[in-house]
């Protein structure tokens, strides 16, 4: 192969590129991880050597590669094999079936956790199981469960093993809420805070050092799954820099990093954040690291007393009067280490203190060049956008509201939601702005979800939102979710698009993304995902392309192995059978708001089924009659 022809060539597509003088081409070539041609399949196909490697896209759709601006997959990594995940499950009741016989499977001292990323309004029956179900599922075997970041429930066996009993003290960031003998429910509340939450999860049994490396690479291939190529990492709540890196430090290492990251460095000792930062910056270098791994600045967690904990089913919370101050320690460490930082603020009240401290620091040493943003903002008003405007920063969104919006109008009305965040205005105003998920935990990893959220102005649970006004079009979409991004990991130029030069980073969705109906985009999922033209995941037609076959999840009784992931796609025919198309739940939420008084004795109460019925008859009722069908009299 001569030093210049093309390792791989993709051809015979329709390829959105996000390239304004080149929009829609047939091919790419990619040469060393970066696309070196971009255009006709006659332009792109001269190139080709006798060893290139020759792909046909088949008249497909592809896009440029999905880039969440918030996740945390250093931690989701560690766990994903441990954790059921309900995200994506339309029905309570097929999320219950999945849990019974998860626990049937789960070998002590292990639990089964249900760790986020799902809402009780997803499901057709509109709320979450009891602490009652789950004891009856699960006598002997703890159960975590838990909802966003507002409560989880434990049942008996959970509370025996955290040691939560009657004489357990009240912690200082959280509820244990107790029954009128004084004795723990179950139920814990994030009342002020989620620490309880955090720190009770934290008992669990962890995975060997193998054993998550195992773990990491499938929630990674479930991300690429999705159409996810990079994703910056937020850090967490214990989540310790540098020992919880280790596994994707190894993975890097060995070339084995199929969703590239960036990564933000998270404090976690209140009162002493600044000691972390001066510590980081001194014996880290802003940027270290490679295309696959590398550091991204400070983040999204800079000081405690300014993170405004959002739960929208309780009050606002203030925050104490020493923030600025500790705010404006950290800040100074970092502007003069010129490290980029973001901060996880929820409400305006919040942003306009904390832009305060930054407006005051910009008088001594200048933010220009900074690529500083604010994570959530759900509540930013426009004098606040039109300030971080000036100072150069950005604001990265998430689909928190997808999943808390029905919480939110609750409390503040629907007036009040139609702009929570305003992203439509924040483009408008052109203040740099982005999307993505802050999943695993208050939101689901799935990138379109987030995307039908900004289209639709839809929750999960199917509440409108936002009115006309205030919805994107894909176009716009899709760059919230790919070459806006790169400016929050200063990568402007390099990522986003599919451009000669730029990193070559694409996906070939289920269905054309432009095409499909509304309802239809959340359900969409990646058919090929290339990643530094490396196909990290392929299915159907595409197979035998796929350049990374995985060994199965460890343990053997990982969820992961039984449901696979996102709406357990691994069961298509049973746990994920109402969830994985729009059709399919649509025809469940038709059968689950049947009310009429028996269901048929062939249909059950899928009566749509069988009035659309192609049967080889004129008389369908007739028809079926004959075979005990009862659906025309319901």
């Amino acid at each position: 192969m001569s030093e210049r022809d093309p390792d791989i060539i993709f051809h015979n597509g329709r390829i959105t590129t996000l390239n304004p003088s080149q929009p829609v081409v047939d091919a790419v070539a990619i040469k060393d991880g970066r696309f070196m041609a971009v255009g006709t399949d006659s332009e792109v196909m001269a190139l080709a050597g006798s060893r290139t490697r020759i792909v046909d896209l088949q008249r497909r759709s592809a896009l440029p590669g999905l880039f969440d601006n918030h996740t945390h997959v250093v931690r989701g990594g560690l766990n994903y094999n441990l954790e059921l995940r309900w995200d994506g499950v339309r029905s309570l009741a097929d999320a219950m079936d999945m849990l019974r016989r998860q626990v049937a499977i789960t070998l002590a001292p292990q639990w089964v956790r249900v760790v986020g990323g799902f809402t009780e309004h997803q499901f057709v029956e509109k709320r979450l199981p009891t602490i009652e179900e789950i004891n009856a599922i699960a006598p002997d075997t703890p159960v975590f469960l838990l909802h966003l970041y507002d409560r989880a429930l434990l049942n008996g066996a959970a509370l025996r093993a955290v040691g939560y009993t009657r004489e357990a003290p009240q912690p200082p960031g959280g509820e244990i809420t107790r029954d009128a003998n004084g004795n723990p429910t179950g139920l814990l509340l994030a009342k002020p805070n989620a620490t309880i939450l955090y720190a009770t999860l934290a008992k669990g049994p962890k995975l060997p050092l193998d054993y998550q490396v195992n773990s990491t690479r499938h929630f990674m291939r479930e991300l690429n799954r999705l159409g996810v190529t990079g994703v910056i990492d937020a850090g967490g709540g214990f989540q310790n820099y540098p020992q919880d890196y280790e596994v994707i430090q190894k993975l890097a290492d060995e070339g084995q990093i199929t969703v590239r990251l960036a990564y933000n460095l998270f404090t976690q000792k209140p009162k002493q954040e600044k000691e972390d930062f001066l510590k980081w910056t001194s014996s880290v270098k802003y940027k270290q690291g490679d295309d696959y791994f590398r550091h991204n600045g400070a983040g999204e967690m800079l000081v405690y007393s300014a993170a405004d904990f959002e739960d929208f089913r309780v009050e606002r919370p203030d925050m104490p009067p020493e923030m600025e101050g500790e705010l404006e320690e950290v800040v100074r460490v970092l502007a003069e280490n010129r490290w980029p930082w973001r901060l996880h603020a929820t409400y305006d009240e919040t942003i306009t203190r904390a832009l305060d401290v930054f407006e005051k620091v910009n008088q001594d040493i200048p933010l220009e060049g900074i690529n500083w943003f604010f994570d959530h903002a759900e509540t930013i008003s426009d004098k606040s956008i039109d300030r971080i405007a000036a100072l150069g920063g950005g604001i990265a969104v998430q689909h928190r509201m997808a999943y808390q919006g029905e919480y939110f109008i609750e409390r503040y009305g629907a007036r009040a939601a139609e702009a929570t965040p305003p992203v439509k205005r924040i483009l408008e105003r052109g203040v740099k702005v982005s999307a993505g998920t802050d999943a695993t935990r208050v939101a689901s990893y799935n990138p379109w979800v987030s995307l039908s959220w900004m289209i639709t102005g839809k929750t999960v649970g199917g509440t409108r939102m936002y009115p006309q006004r205030n919805l994107l079009d894909r176009e716009s979409a899709l760059r919230m979710w790919t070459e806006n991004v790169a400016w929050f990991s200063n990568e402007v130029g390099k990522r986003g698009r599919i451009a000669v030069g730029q990193l070559a980073d694409f996906i070939v969705p289920s269905k054309d993304f432009f095409a499909v109906s509304e309802d239809e985009i959340s359900f969409l999922t990646s058919h090929m995902t290339i990643v530094g033209g490396r196909v990290v995941y392929a299915e159907g037609e595409f197979a035998a392309h796929d350049d990374n076959p995985l060994p199965p999840a460890m343990p053997d009784w990982a969820p992961s192995r039984l449901f696979g992931g996102y709406a357990a796609w691994g069961e298509p025919e049973g746990a994920g059978k109402n969830s994985l198309s729009a059709s399919s739940y649509r025809r469940y939420q038709s059968v689950a708001a049947c009310n009429c008084a028996a269901g048929c004795g062939l249909h059950g109460h899928d009566h749509a089924r069988a009035w659309a019925s192609k049967a080889p008859a004129s008389d369908l009722k007739g028809f079926f009659g004959a075979l005990g069908c009862s659906c025309w009299m319901a």
